[in-house]
């Protein structure tokens, strides 16, 4: 603990006053001045050998993670040290990830939602797998038009348990997202599926697809993008950490990005903040391997 706080008031020396800080923190002067004056074997090396895994990390997230994800991904693998040094050594370091910018979806058409009601209320955590899931449509541009992408989202792990692409958002579309996350074998029978008001989600052949998969349906308010902010959150993370680097000549290479991203990346390696800086998938096999034991 003493030396993470050795560690910060290194890190931040140019911003405060040594001194001051030594006091907030409870440490002596003296002592921070004595671990500085180690040995470079014991403090530069050290420094060195952290730089050196923080731009492996950010190198690794497809230099997508801040300064927070990387100090996680570090304690994961048994390196301890201070945020604010994980901060210090990317900021010496030039690495900055791609930032997050707000995301609206433009190929919602509003649909009759004939009284369906509204079963998350903006909760997108569950207990367990498989028993509350959302679901949205974007599109990635292409020079032979728009690939359009649905998916279905876990809302206990935050896994893409299904998705579908093709050259349109018709209401087959979702339904072959359905249809893959269906055949995981992970959805739980009475499970809640949520969604925009689109007219794909609201229609009845989309309703008596779900019913027939003892699936029940909910929307949330039209024109209200907090009340399906998990799907559209994912999107944004999609298209600003991933897609934004590429133009795309054919929907075909589109295709293989987002399949890149999904399931080589975001399911398996990127660490999710409402998991606790753990991968969607790490937490569902996690959950499912409890399961037998309750």
């Amino acid at each position: 603990m003493t030396l993470a706080k050795y560690e910060l008031i290194d890190a931040e020396k140019a911003h405060h006053a040594i001194a001051r800080m030594c006091t907030w923190l409870g440490v002596s002067r003296s002592g921070f001045y004595e671990w500085r004056e180690r040995p470079t074997s014991a403090t530069a090396q050290r420094r060195t050998l952290l730089a050196a895994l923080v731009a492996e990390i950010f190198a690794d997230s497809h230099e997508t993670y801040g300064y927070r994800r990387v100090h996680a991904a570090l304690l994961r693998r048994g390196e301890h040290c201070s945020a604010e040094l994980v901060r210090a050594l990317m900021r010496e370091q030039g690495l900055v990830p791609a930032q997050a910018r707000a995301f609206r979806p433009v190929t919602t058409a509003a649909g009759d939602f004939r009284g369906i009601p509204d079963l998350v209320g903006r909760d997108f955590t569950a207990t367990q797998p498989g028993t509350k899931l959302v679901g949205d449509i974007t599109y990635i541009p292409t020079w032979e038009g728009f690939l359009y992408l649905a998916t279905v989202i876990d809302c206990h792990s935050k896994a893409v348990l299904g998705w579908a692409m093709a050259d349109h958002y018709r209401t087959e579309l979702i339904k072959d997202a359905v249809r893959m996350a269906v055949g995981t074998g992970l959805i739980e029978p009475d499970a809640v599926f949520h969604s925009d008001r689109g007219s794909n989600y609201t229609s009845e052949e989309f309703g008596r697809f779900l019913t027939g998969l003892q699936i029940r349906r909910s929307v949330g308010r039209t024109g209200v993008c907090y009340d399906n902010a998990m799907a559209e959150s994912f999107f944004g993370a999609l298209k600003n950490e991933w897609l934004h680097r590429f133009v795309f000549t054919t929907r075909v290479k589109a295709r293989r990005q987002v399949i890149r991203y999904i399931e080589g990346f975001y399911n398996r390696r990127r660490l999710h903040s409402a998991l606790g800086y753990r991968p969607p998938l790490e937490v569902l096999n996690e959950s499912l391997s409890a399961q037998p034991a309750a």
